[in-house]
């Protein structure tokens, strides 16, 4: 069942979203060559405290960082640490926030200092069919319209969409129904209704699919050790068409 929030409900939301927002801009602005993972999660961290919010993945199903920090061939919940970024590293940043009991989630990749025309390419298409996915969050349109959306725009480019992880709704809770896969048939799933609230987050690999898990129990990598990107908003289906809250 996917639930249509009222307008409190998505207010709520919108202000979680706000803060999401600027905690990714902030951090997007001062990451550099020589940070540590672990100092950008605690600035977030900060960040998210002094206006309000709570770190939503901060002990989720016992997640032990803040942010998910994930670098190169990392696809997704990297564990923040004490390694050091280096020049030419891709780094996903991937921050939830609950505020007052309504939570929102979003990701950027981020680039640390020069990097190659691989990853700048992967990162440009991985950030257009995120926004292509965007387009189609209309009322009376399928779910699986956004997944369409963000396949062919994606393989168009000769890169992979990931398969075992996915968007998803939000909420009350930093995961809900339905999930949203990043591959699929257009015209297929339920039909999207005005107050639906999503995460539609693309990862994307420049090899195959796969991916794995590292023994760490949280970090995903790709199996082919490729470069990985992910972009990820959250936002409303609305009269209008979708409204990105985390802009």
């Amino acid at each position: 069942m996917i639930i249509r929030r009222s307008k409190q409900e998505i207010d709520r939301i919108a202000d979680a979203s706000k803060i999401v927002g600027e905690v990714i801009q902030h951090l997007k602005d001062i990451v550099e060559p020589g940070m540590t993972t672990q100092y950008i999660a605690n600035v977030a961290e900060k960040m998210i405290i002094k206006r309000g919010g709570v770190p939503a993945f901060l002990g989720y199903r016992g997640f032990p960082g803040s942010i998910c920090t994930s670098i190169n061939y990392e696809v997704v919940h990297g564990i923040p640490k004490v390694q050091r970024l280096k020049e030419g590293e891709i780094l996903k940043i991937d921050i939830g926030v609950r505020l007052k009991d309504y939570c929102s989630d979003a990701a950027s990749t981020v680039k640390i200092g020069k990097v190659s025309h691989e990853a700048e390419r992967l990162m440009a298409v991985t950030e257009e069919s995120l926004y292509k996915g965007i387009e189609k969050a209309v009322e009376n349109n399928r779910l699986y319209d956004i997944s369409a959306a963000v396949q062919l725009c994606v393989e168009k480019h000769g890169f992979s969409v990931v398969r075992d992880y996915t968007g998803h709704g939000i909420g009350q809770e930093i995961h809900e129904d339905p999930q949203i896969p990043n591959f699929g048939k257009q015209g297929k799933g339920p039909r999207l209704k005005s107050g639906m609230v999503f995460c539609i987050e693309p990862m994307v690999n420049a090899g195959g699919h796969k991916t794995e898990v590292l023994h760490d129990g949280w970090t995903v990598i790709t199996a082919d050790r490729s470069l990985s990107a992910h972009f990820e908003h959250t936002i409303v289906v609305t009269d209008n068409g979708p409204m990105i809250l985390t802009g």
